[in-house]
């Protein structure tokens, strides 16, 4: 292992740079701030309302050389890299700076929001002291004619509304413009700091922006009597994917979207098949009782028939929206109080840069400029290996906690250019501060262990970020430290598993930081398996590294890598990877998949053969219905272009027209896809029969001798000649 400058961890309060995760300037209870050319406003939280308070600003870069050509103020910096602080009169004159550097082809850090520019200067943070319910948010949303605001149809029909001060709104009426002003005034009246919505940046903001600018009603929805607008184009990311959008802007508010919550929500934990509000609640239990489920397409019409039954349905969307964000949203609440940015860029941004904006402040709040990030370099993944496959029983998983961190900590792994020594001590304070934030979650209830949940979930998602960072286009990276942790955690976790292995388990899976496995004989209980994890652990690992006991499960079929499907003891099913639940998959397959899994999972093999002909039989009979087989694809300019010559006009014309959002299309007999619109009893059943063989071939290796005589293969040709009626087939 590269040998590396062990940096001194045991470091009092006022050694450390830690103390600084919350910002080094306390003012507490602000729940917003906004940025002119020269000042910047604090609103700030009181019990008699919110107080405002002026501080000034001056925007700045940080540059490689100076560029007093370009204008400003310029001043240099203690350290090596972007040591020239650039400040300005105005926010144009900084612009202007950037743009002249950029021209000259000169190295520098740049930030485009004021707000933020604003935090990382003076060490502001949002929150402090509160609480996540504490804030004052207003959850609402728009039912409508259509999709598109900008549209000759499009109306707003009504506007459903609650907050999380036990308020309830509903506004309708036939006069539109007279609609959109009563909200304008229930915000301004209500004064809530966040608004909350499912698809509130990509649909209800929007919508209401079209609807405003069509009717001439200006949407003065800030504090200071603005008006709503937005910003250029970003990404969310979630996960592996990230999501286009417009950030909105309302003056002295933030608007956090539940939608872009709970994608992020569900990274790691993969539970999810759809991200639309009613499903997500029905999920984690937090559905309207006696829910009501309406068509979007009839709303017009059931608006007008049945406007009572459309309204309860509007007031239950905003609750169950509410509700979604009281489970979804703290993390990066709390995040905010450390992280200087504003809180919806916090809850969409990537966590690299989080980590990079902790580390610009604090060299900066010590006189010192950025580093020059080195180029990004591929570096060793995570070590995976699956050594059995199949269904198992009595399956326990063991888990490396925080393993890339505890291994930075452990062996001093830091970035090169860290030469104040920020990096790891923040690192070590933060682990910490989780490890104390679990155990007050483990000692309180309800509303208070919430809060600590709250805060110790976003504190494991900054700690894990720490070593994605050593790899990213950041100014602190450093690729080498980012291989030399993957290398070092490939070896600890191939140890534990020989270990494993050595006393008696069967290992099945080993994933980065984690191993399922089946347990010696004479491990049976759970307090057995977790005393034998910890001495592997002790056996296996350096001090302050720790194995852990991270689930029993009664079964587990093992298919390939990262592809997996776990029964809980108390009868749940839950699935990995692509093979075994996919959001591309028409619900017939998913539908199938989840029973035949369980059936395995539970010893029935002999139902998944009865289980395979009944859907053959309903598939064959035209019984299934349209939503059972349609699927939902996304379209872009390259995947259109191979699936144009099989599309009808219809489907290739609406497609074209909306790139890159999910269409639901369907396979007709005559080979074309179609529109869901243009059904007419006439899918092409024998295809389908054919994706339900495919479907049920992803389990194969749970019977691997017996798979064809309970899912045989279909015969096209003689299942055409049947649907002619030219022979009479037996399934």
């Amino acid at each position: 292992m590269t040998e590396r400058p062990q940096l001194q961890l045991n470091l009092t309060p006022e050694q450390s740079p830690a103390p600084a995760l919350g910002g080094h300037e306390t003012t507490a209870h602000v729940v917003a701030i906004e940025v002119d050319d020269r000042e910047a406003i604090l609103l700030i939280r009181e019990a008699t309302g919110i107080r405002q308070e002026r501080r000034p600003f001056r925007p700045w870069l940080l540059a490689a050389a100076p560029a007093s050509d370009a204008g400003g103020e310029w001043t240099e910096l203690a350290g090596e890299g972007l040591i020239w602080l650039g400040e300005f009169e105005g926010f144009a004159a900084a612009l202007a700076a950037r743009d002249a550097l950029r021209e000259a082809g000169r190295e520098l850090l740049w930030y485009g929001s004021p707000v933020k520019q604003f935090q990382v200067r003076s060490g502001v943070t949002l929150f402090g002291e509160l609480q996540f319910q504490d804030a004052h948010r207003l959850q609402f949303d728009l039912e409508t004619t259509n999709l598109r605001g900008d549209r000759p149809d499009a109306r707003i029909l009504l506007i459903a509304a609650c907050d999380n001060r036990g308020g309830e709104w509903m506004l309708a009426g036939d006069d539109e413009a007279a609609l959109l002003r009563e909200f304008v005034d229930l915000i301004r009246e209500q004064d809530p700091d966040i608004l909350e919505g499912h698809n509130l940046l990509g649909f209800d903001l929007p919508y209401l922006e079209a609807r405003g600018r069509a009717l001439g009603v200006r949407l003065t929805l800030g504090r200071n009597g603005s008006e709503l607008r937005f910003g250029a184009e970003r990404r969310c990311p979630a996960g592996p994917r990230a999501w286009r959008y417009r950030p909105a802007r309302i003056w002295g508010r933030h608007c956090l979207d539940t939608l872009f919550a709970v994608q992020r929500f569900d990274v790691g934990r993969g539970e999810l098949e759809s991200y639309s509000l009613k499903a997500a609640a029905r999920h984690y239990g937090i559905a309207e009782p006696e829910r009501i489920i309406l068509d979007s397409a009839q709303m017009a019409r059931l608006a007008r028939e049945e406007s009572e039954r459309v309204r309860e349905y509007a007031l239950q969307d905003v609750r169950e929206t509410r509700a979604l964000a009281e489970l979804t949203l703290p993390t990066e609440f709390y995040q905010a109080q450390m992280i200087p940015a504003p809180y919806q860029s916090v809850a969409t941004g990537g966590t690299g840069e989080k980590i990079n904006s902790l580390l610009v402040r604090e060299y900066l709040r010590q006189g010192y400029g950025a580093p020059v990030g080195e180029t990004p370099r591929p570096a060793p993944g995570g070590y995976t290996e699956v050594r059995q496959t199949g269904i198992l029983q009595r399956v326990v998983k063991c888990d490396v906690e925080s393993l890339y961190p505890s291994i930075m900590l452990h062996y001093g792994i830091h970035p090169q250019t860290d030469t104040l020594g920020v990096f790891l001590p923040m690192l070590k304070t933060l682990t910490g501060r989780r490890l104390a934030a679990k155990q007050r979650m483990r000692e309180t209830a309800d509303a208070e262990q919430r809060y600590w949940d709250g805060i110790q979930g976003s504190l494991k998602i900054l700690i894990n970020s720490f070593y994605g960072y050593l790899g990213a286009a950041l100014n602190f990276n450093d690729p080498a430290a980012a291989a030399e942790v993957t290398t070092t955690g490939q070896r600890l976790i191939q140890q534990v598993a020989d270990r494993l292995e050595a006393t008696g388990s069967q290992v099945i899976e080993i994933d980065t930081d984690g191993i399922y496995f089946v347990a010696p004989e004479g491990v049976d209980e759970e307090s057995d398996e977790a005393a034998y994890i910890e001495a592997v652990g002790r056996e296996t690992l350096p001090k302050g590294i720790h194995l852990a006991h991270d689930g029993r499960y009664r079964a587990m079929l093992s298919l390939k890598i990262k592809n997996y499907a776990l029964l809980t003891a108390d009868g749940r099913l839950i699935r990995r990877g692509a093979s075994l639940r996919s959001r591309a998959d028409e619900r017939f397959g998913r539908e199938f998949l989840t029973a035949a899994l369980l059936a395995l999972l539970e010893g029935r093999p002999e139902a998944l053969g009865a289980l395979y002909a009944e859907t053959q039989a309903r598939l064959l009979a035209g019984t299934l219905p349209l939503a059972d087989l349609v699927r939902a694809e996304r379209f872009s300019n390259k995947s259109l272009a191979t699936a144009a010559r099989r599309m009808t006009p219809r489907a290739l014309e609406v497609a074209r027209s909306r790139l890159g959002r999910r269409l639901s299309v369907y396979e007709r007999q005559d080979g074309a896809l179609a529109l869901a619109e243009e059904y007419d009893g006439d899918e092409d059943r024998v295809r389908y029969l054919e994706k339900l063989h495919r479907f049920a071939a992803r389990l194969r290796p749970a019977l691997p001798d017996d798979f064809e005589r309970f899912c045989p293969r279909p015969d096209r040709k003689r299942l055409e000649a049947e649907l002619a009626g030219q022979t009479q087939l037996s399934l």
